[in-house]
């Protein structure tokens, strides 16, 4: 019988946590570019001002997935919960443990009196797409993705 726990992440769990984002960064087909040391990622999720929050479940006390979420604001709707990562190791998939991590994310978003939860999915990721159908996300296709990797560099 396994003893499955959905808790808040803990400073001791960052060491695993890099190993499930390294696997989740692999399935989407960009584990090289991994570049956050478990220092920086350790501090900025358990130091002084922390940037980051989580939630695992765990399976007989291993921690099997993960989701990282911050708080993002909004001009037109307020604080939202950014689910950043979202991930069940390969082998405990179908288990129910992707539910159990979504569930306590909405939980946390009623708690904190949130205005909404938004987050990001890879077109061709047909199974996460096709989990998150279940609670009746919408889908934002008129949005592109726009990033800036080095703040030095000025036109």
């Amino acid at each position: 019988m396994e003893k499955i726990e959905v808790r808040r992440a803990r400073k001791e769990d960052c060491p695993r946590l890099m190993e499930l984002i390294q696997e989740l960064a692999d399935f989407e087909r960009a584990g090289e570019q991994v570049t956050v040391t478990l220092q920086h990622f350790t501090d900025s999720g358990f130091g002084p001002s922390p940037v980051w929050w989580a939630f695992v479940t765990t399976v007989n006390g291993i921690v099997e997935g993960f989701a990282l979420y911050y708080i993002r604001y909004s001009t037109w709707k307020g604080q939202r919960l950014y689910l950043e990562d979202l991930l069940v190791t390969e082998k405990m998939r179908g288990k129910g443990l992707g539910k159990l991590l979504f569930d306590q994310l909405l939980e946390e978003v009623k708690e904190k009196n949130f205005q909404g939860m938004v987050w990001q999915v890879l077109d061709w990721n047909k199974p996460a797409i096709d989990f998150y159908q279940k609670y009746n996300a919408s889908f934002d296709s008129g949005w592109v993705n726009c990033a800036v990797d080095n703040p030095g560099f000025r036109p």
